[in-house]
């Protein structure tokens, strides 16, 4: 039997931490932060979601299997150092590249962003893999 505070406050804090982990991700290369707390806190905001529901309740808020979600990021992680081979620059080089958007004007994006999106990835779907096989061991 599962108590009715820790699934209010599950439900409340889901979208919170969610949220707040997006945030850590985005400022992770200008201060504290980036993709392995963001990870981190997006991960422990679904284990307290399998803690306070169920297991198929915690599935359902991630969409797709964790494994998938690690195999996508590591590879966008690899995929993220690339570029600067082709710019004859050492290998991991930070690249940026700008692109005009209609609405916003100049976009500058960097491959920066796009190892830590990849390591953000890479936690959550170890995170929720260890605990969800350990959640239906248990069971």
């Amino acid at each position: 039997m599962h108590s009715l505070i820790l699934r209010t406050a599950g439900n409340f804090l889901l979208p919170l931490l969610l949220l707040f982990s997006i945030f850590l991700l985005l400022r992770g290369h200008d201060e504290p932060g980036g993709g392995f707390i963001g990870g981190l806190v997006a991960a422990s905001a679904i284990v307290l979601n399998l803690f306070a529901m169920e297991i198929k309740s915690a599935k359902a808020v991630l969409w797709v299997d964790p494994r998938h979600v690690l195999g996508i990021g590591m590879t966008l992680a690899i995929v993220s150092a690339i570029p600067g081979a082709f710019f004859g620059q050492p290998f991991f080089t930070a690249q940026w590249f700008t692109f005009d958007v209609p609405a916003l004007g100049e976009l500058k994006v960097g491959t920066v962003l796009m190892f830590d999106i990849g390591v953000y990835l890479v936690v959550i779907g170890a995170v929720l893999t260890i605990m969800l096989s350990l959640a239906e061991a248990e069971d």
